[in-house]
């Protein structure tokens, strides 16, 4: 059986995380998004019938967003994959709805981004079937970037995926998206579900995930402002910071993040010392201070060694400095900078405080140097 082209990143053991598509895109819509993503999933994203590497002839004219969710589905066996999260944009989400609303027991939990549950009615997929079966792709893509960003914005790589699509099986998924809307099976969705808009998208605005939230019990729905249509290309970060909230990525990326900065070592002992009682403590320091606040590109790690000793020497919490000069070292910082950080704290925290800090930085620094 001839299956979707798709790309596997992250272990093979870790917890599946299926990514579908744009149409007009390929699988390289998630580029910015997909390897972070892969860091605590096994991360397969997929190709639209002739879209990238994927055969045109897995569709044909008539085609269903069922049709196009079986393909998935086939996927996911050949891979030996039966439970899967899942996350899609436009013609991609409605794919994972679809999923929720037949096929809930594959599904763990499900995001769909810049996407409807229904697209405005047959008449203008219709219409666009016909322009690119009686004329191409060409014409379509040269205007991609007016419908799929915002502010000037543009990928390349995807205008030219959508310039290089098979028109056939592109008006097959047209024909797809006129025939679909799943308003009135939206309250059958049991799975988690996360609905994502960008707030200057045209094609699915804010409003057409409201609707879905509204009617998915206990729904979450999230605005990205400046974003369009295509908004895990746009706006990776946001996308991104979402996601791993929803599918519960944030401890797993924030344990990775905390043995780079603080060392195997220290987070090994946190972990042998953790008892049912200070579990949920160590996961809230895993998600939110390592998994979020860490992981936040605004401030390169050495700027928040910096932030921190001066924190940990404001509030005089000697034992945790100790721990944070050893990262500061290993985020970059040298000791005559780490010096001039706590000769600040002398104007601003106070002369006590600062000889205190000079002292337990002191003999961090000679046991770092005598272990080197």
């Amino acid at each position: 059986m001839t299956l979707l082209n798709h790309r596997a990143e992250g272990p093979s053991s870790a917890p599946p995380l299926l990514l579908g598509p744009s149409l007009g895109t390929s699988y390289a819509l998630w580029d910015e998004v997909a390897p972070e993503l892969s860091a605590g999933h096994r991360v397969v994203r997929w190709d639209l019938p002739g879209h990238g590497g994927s055969a045109a002839g897995l569709i044909g004219a008539g085609a269903t967003v069922g049709d196009l969710a079986g393909l998935v589905l086939a996927l996911a066996d050949s891979l030996g994959i039966e439970r899967f999260a899942y996350a899609g944009v436009s013609l991609g989400g409605a794919v994972g709805l679809h999923l929720a609303v037949h096929h809930p027991q594959r599904l763990s939990s499900l995001a769909v981004i810049c996407s409807s549950a229904h697209f405005n009615g047959s008449a203008p997929w219709e219409e666009r079937a016909a322009l690119v079966r009686r004329e191409g792709l060409a014409g379509l893509a040269e205007n991609a970037g007016a419908r799929w960003f915002a502010d000037g914005f543009s990928v390349p790589r995807l205008v030219r995926d959508h310039r290089d699509a098979d028109p056939e099986a592109y008006a097959a998924c047209c024909d797809a998206l006129a025939a679909f809307d799943l308003r009135d099976r939206l309250a059958e969705i049991a799975v988690p579900a996360l609905l994502i808009a960008g707030r200057e998208d045209p094609a699915t605005p804010p409003a057409h995930l409201r609707e879905i939230a509204d009617a998915v019990p206990g729904a979450t729905l999230v605005e990205l402002p400046g974003a369009s249509h295509l908004a895990p290309a746009q706006c990776p970060e946001a996308v991104l910071t979402a996601l791993r909230a929803h599918f519960g990525q944030g401890a797993l990326l924030g344990v990775a993040v905390r043995r780079e900065v603080l060392g195997d070592a220290h987070v090994d002992r946190a972990q042998d010392r953790q008892t049912p009682f200070t579990a949920r403590f160590q996961d809230f320091i895993s998600r939110y201070a390592w998994g979020e606040i860490w992981t936040d590109p605004t401030l390169s790690r050495r700027e928040r060694s910096m932030i921190t000793l001066t924190a940990l020497v404001a509030h005089g919490h000697y034992d945790e400095l100790g721990m944070h000069v050893r990262a500061a070292r290993r985020n970059g910082l040298t000791p005559e900078e780490i010096g001039a950080v706590l000769l600040q704290t002398a104007v601003y925290c106070g002369v006590p405080a600062a000889n205190s800090a000079f002292a337990t930085a002191q003999r961090v620094l000679a046991e770092e140097e005598g272990t080197a």
